[in-house]
Parts: structure tokens; C-alpha cells; sequence
């Protein structure tokens, strides 16, 4: 069976880093693609940062350029956002999803496995 769970959300102020973990179960990174998405208040889930099957990356999100890092663990299954320099307009919750695809999408629908999501909210 084939799970996502994140973790790592929390409160932070504006300027302040977080780093969210997306652990995989039921398949390994070398075979599915990892898009972390965010969704803030009243908005859809827009695609941030992914991580292809072969380790390449792939930027989705302008207001992300430059403050987030996207890594992972192959031994851990585990796939990382860091987060640095936080703005207001970071809250949110922050999904990790997986498909078994050899390319980067930042496109929702195309994902079938989402994990339950991590609230991030950025406060002054």
C-alpha cells in the first residue's frame, strides 16, 4: 500500500526556516516522482518543488525561488522541503504526493497519492 505522511508544520515568525518531511511507504523514491504542493486559505493547491525518480529537480513556485530546498533520503525514503526565510504568504498546509513517472509535474491531478498534509503558519 502505498502512503505518504508529512510532518514538520509548525508556527513560525516571518523570516524563520522549518523543514518538512515527506516519509514514503509501500515503494521506493527511484521508482515515483515527489511534488510537494501548498495550499493556502481560500486558494487551490498550487505545485511547489519537485523531485524526479533520478534525483533532478524542479522548481514550480516563483515566490519559493531561492528561499526553498527540496533533498531527499533514499535510505530514509524520505523526501525534505526546507523552508527559509518564510513570508505571511507561506501559511498554509503543505502536501507531499507521488507518481510513478521518470519527469517532474506540478500539475494536482496528476497525482493519485497525497499524504494527509502539515500546517505551516508564518505570524510576525
Amino acid at each position: 500500500q502505498l502512503q505518504l505522511e508529512e510532518s514538520g508544520g509548525d508556527r513560525v515568525q516571518i523570516g524563520g526556516s522549518l523543514r518538512l518531511s515527506c516519509v514514503a511507504s509501500g515503494f521506493t523514491l527511484e521508482e515515483y516522482a515527489i511534488t510537494w504542493f501548498r495550499q493556502a486559505p481560500g486558494k487551490e493547491r498550487e505545485g511547489l518543488y519537485c523531485m524526479s525518480s533520478s534525483g533532478g529537480k524542479t522548481l514550480y513556485s516563483h515566490s519559493a525561488k531561492g528561499r526553498f530546498r527540496i533533498s531527499r533520503d533514499v535510505v530514509k525514503n524520505t523526501v525534505y522541503l526546507q523552508l527559509n526565510n518564510v513570508k505571511p504568504e507561506d501559511t498554509g498546509v503543505y502536501y507531499c504526493a507521488a507518481k510513478r513517472i521518470d519527469y517532474c509535474s506540478g500539475y494536482p491531478p496528476d497525482f493519485g497519492t497525497w499524504g494527509q498534509g502539515t500546517q505551516v503558519t508564518v505570524s510576525s
